[in-house]
């Protein structure tokens, strides 16, 4: 008999934590080995975590909504399984657990005892300048979560009077945090779920820890336009998928990241990565949410193999069956929000990443060619920097060089195969 840790598993390259969205089981429930414990967010992919063992469901430590670091203990079960490996706590004296604070004790006292802060409980802290002596702690056994730094920042002078237990005869400072929203008759309140949480909390941290910079060019695509208007009905007839612009936008971007690695790289405090494979997230929106799959190695692609992918991806989002491995390994996005009908927008960068490229709705537009006016077909391209890794000159001759692939494409100059 043995009591075994079943932990966060690491669901993507890049992914250090994820959400508890939905236990699958209870204490007590009996599982076979690899049955699903739990469905479990992260910013990339929803995914189930099966349990390594055959045994008793022991103890759920995590709640649901709970959001942990990958490798934290999420739940325990009792096994009758003969472990393969021995385990290295047998060899190390089991540290003595901290004994509970009494409990007429605040709750921030607690954690503070304990010293049990997790890494992203720290994180944020520092993000923040809190004190986590004035945090009240909710989590199981004293601790203290990501929600309680994040409701210490929506509101700390109330959690200040709380943790130190200020009378309520004692005027309260006036908070410095902005209002909570309040609902008035006729509102409609939505509930946040668990993947738009996710997204939230990626955006967030984009925005606070990348300086953006943008820029933007127009580019003609008229040839382009012609060459695809050509051949897509044969294509479609062919192959049995469209061949969409986004193919051919994809495959220019893919080629200038080839001249100019600088756009394909990755902050990493102190030194930038940059990357050898060109994988190209690109945004699939479903009724209400937004993913990101990948396109690995997209420069060594046809227009038709990056075509199929887009096709492939974008049915596997909308159908829920995107993998954690179809969201993981970008290294440049390229979103086509002129599918919606915009001109110019300013695109958040999808973190770790250095840029992101907008592709806007193809217009036609008075152009002065030799003197003379023409209406062409425009496309404006908007790129968004991280202008820690990059600069106007850099961002501005990859701005170019996507424009002159892009003013190429011709029945003449491009194979689709």
């Amino acid at each position: 008999m043995a009591i075994e840790k079943i932990t966060m598993p690491k669901l993507g390259e890049s992914v250090t934590e994820g959400t508890i969205s939905s236990w699958l089981v209870a204490p007590g429930d009996k599982v076979e080995k690899y049955d699903a414990l739990a469905e479990v967010l992260t910013d990339k992919v929803t995914a189930e975590v099966p349990s390594s063992f055959s045994g008793i469901v022991k103890e759920l430590i995590a709640a649901e909504d709970e959001t942990l670091e990958v490798g934290e203990v999420i739940c325990t079960i009792e096994t009758t399984e003969a472990r393969t490996t021995e385990s290295t706590e047998t060899s190390e004296p089991k540290q003595e657990q901290p004994k509970e604070a009494p409990k007429t004790e605040i709750a921030s006292e607690k954690s503070a005892a304990t010293g049990r802060f997790s890494p992203a409980v720290l994180r944020l802290a520092g993000e923040h300048n809190i004190d986590l002596a004035q945090v009240s702690a909710t989590g199981k056994g004293g601790r203290i979560t990501r929600k309680d730094i994040l409701r210490y920042v929506e509101n700390p002078q109330t959690e200040t009077v709380q943790a130190t237990n200020v009378s309520a005869s004692e005027p309260a400072k006036p908070a410095t945090a902005s209002p909570v929203a309040t609902t008035e008759q006729g509102d409609k309140e939505i509930p946040v779920g668990g993947v738009r949480k996710a997204i939230a909390k990626h955006m967030v941290t984009s925005v606070q820890e990348i300086p953006h910079a943008w820029m933007m060019v127009e580019a003609d695509a008229t040839s382009l336009v012609r060459y695809r208007d050509k051949i897509k009905a044969g294509f479609k007839k062919e192959e049995g998928y469209n061949i969409t612009y986004f193919a051919f936008f994809i495959k220019a971007v893919a080629q200038a990241l080839k001249e100019f690695p600088e756009l394909n790289s990755t902050w990493a405090g102190e030194k930038i990565i940059q990357r050898k494979a060109i994988n190209i997230s690109i945004a699939v929106a479903t009724e209400d949410l937004l993913y990101v799959p990948v396109i690995k190695h997209a420069d060594e692609k046809s227009i038709k193999g990056i075509a199929r992918e887009v096709t492939e991806l974008a049915n596997k989002a909308r159908s829920g069956k995107l993998t954690s491995s179809d969201m993981e390994g970008g290294t440049f996005t390229v979103n086509s929000t002129g599918s919606f009908g915009s001109i110019q927008s300013m695109g958040i960068i999808n973190h770790p990443q250095a840029a992101i490229l907008q592709v806007e709705s193809i217009v036609k537009r008075p152009v002065i060619i030799d003197e003379m006016i023409a209406v062409r077909d425009m496309v404006n391209l908007c790129l968004s920097i991280d202008h820690r890794i990059l600069d106007g000159l850099i961002a501005g001759k990859f701005l170019q060089a996507v424009k002159a692939n892009i003013e190429k494409i011709s029945e003449a100059n491009t194979e689709i195969y």
